[in-house]
């Protein structure tokens, strides 16, 4: 009897005690275990293990480049689905997932966080921040958010109204949130991903189009506590620098630029040197745009479009490169800084390398700033060159003051945006996706406090030439306005020169990955996902991913097996209100191996749009009232009336009842939780109707087969008849 006792305990144990290998994968407590494990370290020698993906750039010099040829040139034809998980979300999704054996972390739009189950494609849990539909007011570029840090078993998270957030990684819980905004008067954001850097937290703000003072914070990732905060641009003189080196920087602002912020908010690029314990910033555009009305005098407004180096202990100064001085197009520093070791004119350097929106690629040394390299990896025409000291060379009329519309190259999107490059550390080669477009700039007849252009009645403060009728200068090298294309390029930073090309239809493309085996990957606009040899740009494997990409993929191994992630959402600042793609469909994370055999997920069919058939007979002053209305109130989001819409409609597609509903929508809110901003506090019945005016008068000026040049033409025309018979418009600042 006692032998049978012994015999079902343990059978007992056997089976329901010992681990099942299968089973423990993905639970809480294997979550737990592997996350917990992540410290200073491991994330210092995340280049040693390439399984994991561990950081936002896949290790501290955010080369997006992994020691990985399971996957080659020979058997990428093999390449399948594994699996594709629907988020069912509408708007951009930026982010690079995190993986930890397995375990994959990522975000969407609303900042929200989502575990996957990478070996089933399961959703393990969700997490919510419960953002107010009005949140969408704060953010130039839509509700976008680029990702998560991982660090002793906890995600952190920054929160597009200013938060930042720990989470439990095997739970989903909140430990804690604190609020990064130091001054509650201004429009601040988080739409870019936490860093990781000497055992702290690090999250900058966004903001810069509209009142802020840029600043990067550090935090106890314990419990919250701020470490250090530095800011990027000098506050009131009267008062005294939070910094010593502000004191110097002030010296370089003319005016009263601290009563509207300054600007240089730190959105994107934060990279760790954890041996040179140096964390690199790279810093914003100012507030204003143009620089006649933020700094009168000129300077060259420090630390605005740099990189600016502090200490990671305690955010002290070290040193900075500005890449635009005096900037006045938007041209910021805030795009992907990658770090490497290479050999130049015999002998090894320690650089950082960025293609910021200006257009030209640079290579610095990151242990002193000193300025090495640098040149166009785009075509431009707002400068000539580089000086000797680093300093670009202006080309004349560059500066947009002689009350002409400008169309320079780059474009405020620039040469190269957020999306992120990848280095080939083995090749020496940079992959980047490139932007050709040119953009209306032009000094606006605005005062310092007064409100006008672009998107300026909601805070926005942009140089982007609001006024159609000025006589336009365009460069007939450049590309033509409001045309636009793409291209995926490989860089040799050393020699400083462009490898190859691939031409894409629109401008705003995905980010990008590379691996040892010669493969580059990147998903494009078109919804195509692309895998291509690095030697040469040839695709040599593509997949339908149903909407435009705009999220860089990442690889990474589990079980012994190869697997490419990539979450498609089209959206953010130029998805907003374009789009190449036959539909777009809800966010969707698509998983890749070899041998994959999973069902590919169905494609609806395009969406056939109509230009409004209402019309409308409002007199031309009302008109261009409403096209003035537009541009101050809706062009933030909605963009260019009558070009198509992205994720986010075209008003001048829109159905005869949201026309009907229009007080309802705007003036109360009926679609806040969709991210449409109750606009009541701003805009008048009077007003509102005006914008709808002009809205029906547009869509019926297309919808007739008009020439959209020749329908433009008579828009400035009414535009000019409003203007020397303005509305009276709240000024809500």
């Amino acid at each position: 009897m006692k032998n049978i006792i012994l015999l079902t305990i343990a059978t007992f144990l056997l089976v329901y005690c010992t681990p099942d290998t299968d089973l423990k994968k993905g639970s809480e407590a294997h979550i737990r275990e592997i996350t917990e494990a992540i410290d200073d370290a491991v994330l210092a020698k995340s280049d040693e293990d390439q399984a994991d993906w561990l950081t936002y750039g896949g290790n501290y010099a955010e080369t997006r480049y992994r020691k990985l040829d399971q996957i080659n040139k020979d058997n990428v034809k093999d390449v399948g689905l594994a699996w594709a998980l629907d988020l069912g979300t509408k708007r951009g999704i930026q982010t690079t997932p995190l993986v930890v054996d397995g375990v994959m972390f990522l975000t969407g739009p609303w900042s929200i966080v989502y575990a996957i189950d990478v070996r089933t494609g399961e959703r393990l849990w969700t997490f919510d921040p419960e953002l107010e539909g009005n949140s969408a007011m704060v953010a130039c570029c839509g509700v976008i958010n680029r990702g998560v840090a991982i660090y002793k078993g906890d995600l952190f998270l920054g929160v597009l109204d200013g938060r930042l957030m720990s989470i439990d990684a095997a739970t989903g819980q909140k430990n804690w949130e604190v609020n990064t905004i130091y001054d509650e008067t201004r429009t601040y954001s988080i739409t870019g991903a936490p860093r990781i850097a000497d055992g702290k937290v690090l999250i900058g703000n966004g903001g810069a189009e509209f009142d802020t003072r840029g600043y990067v914070t550090a935090y106890d990732p314990a419990n919250g506590d701020q470490v250090w905060r530095f800011f990027t641009v000098p506050g009131n003189p009267a008062e005294a620098f939070e910094h010593p080196d502000l004191e110097e920087a002030a010296k370089t602002w003319t005016g009263e630029w601290w009563k509207q912020g300054g600007g240089g908010t730190a959105w994107d690029a934060i990279t760790y040197d954890p041996e040179l314990n140096q964390v690199y910033i790279g810093v914003g555009n100012g507030t204003h745009w143009n620089q006649k009305i933020r700094s009168p005098e000129g300077g060259d407004n420090l630390y605005l479009s740099s990189i600016v180096a502090v200490d990671a202990s305690d955010g002290s100064y070290k040193w900075h490169y500005q890449t635009t001085p005096g900037d006045t197009w938007d041209y910021t520093a805030t795009q992907h800084i990658v770090q490497a070791d290479i050999e130049i004119e015999g002998q090894m350097r320690k650089v950082l390398m960025q293609a910021p929106k200006n257009g030209f690629f640079y290579v610095i040394d990151r242990t002193n700033g000193e300025y090495i390299s640098a040149e166009p990896f785009v075509y431009m025409n707002w400068a000539t060159g580089i000086d000797d000291n680093g300093r670009p060379i202006e080309a004349p009329g560059a500066r947009y003051d002689d009350g002409r519309m400008h169309w320079l190259t780059p474009g405020s999107h620039g040469g190269h945006n957020w999306t992120p490059m990848s280095y080939d550390e083995q090749k020496q080669v940079m992959y980047i996706p490139t932007a050709h477009q040119s953009g209306p700039y032009a000094n606006m007849p605005f005062g310092f406090d007064e409100v006008g252009g672009a998107g300026s009645a909601l805070g926005a403060n942009v140089s982007l030439g609001a006024k159609i009728y000025y006589p336009p200068v365009i460069d007939p090298q450049a590309p033509l306005p409001n045309t636009s294309s793409g291209a995926l390029i490989a860089w040799d930073p050393i020699q400083q020169k462009k490898l190859w090309s691939v031409d894409q239809l629109f401008h705003y493309n995905g980010g990008v990955v590379s691996t040892s085996a010669g493969l580059v990957m990147q998903g494009d606009a078109e919804g195509m996902f692309y895998i291509r040899d690095a030697d040469t740009g040839e695709a040599l494997w593509e997949y339908d991913v149903r909407s435009g990409v705009i999220a860089a993929p990442v690889t990474y191994m589990v079980d012994g097996e190869q697997y490419i992630t990539i979450a498609v959402g089209w959206g953010g600042s130029q998805g907003m209100s374009g789009n190449v793609a036959p539909r777009i469909h809800p966010g969707t994370v698509y998983t890749f191996k070899l041998g994959g055999d999973a069902e590919a997920l169905e494609k609806l069919p395009p969406i056939k749009k109509q230009y409004a058939t209402l019309g409308t007979d409002a007199p031309p002053v009302n008109i261009g009232e409403g096209f003035n209305l537009y541009m101050q109130y809706c062009m933030g989001c909605h963009m260019n009336p009558g070009v198509g819409g992205g994720a986010i409609p075209d008003l001048t597609m829109s159905s005869h009842s949201i026309f009907d509903n229009y007080e309802q929508i705007v003036l109360e809110g009926t679609l806040e939780s969709e991210g449409m901003p109750n606009l009541g506090e701003y805009i008048s019945k009077e007003e509102l109707a005006d914008i709808r005016s002009f809205v029906l008068h547009h869509a019926q000026q297309l919808g007739s087969g008009k020439n959209p040049n020749d329908v433009m033409v008579e828009l400035a025309g009414m535009q000019y008849l409003a203007d020397q018979n303005p509305p009276k418009r709240k000024d809500i600042r």
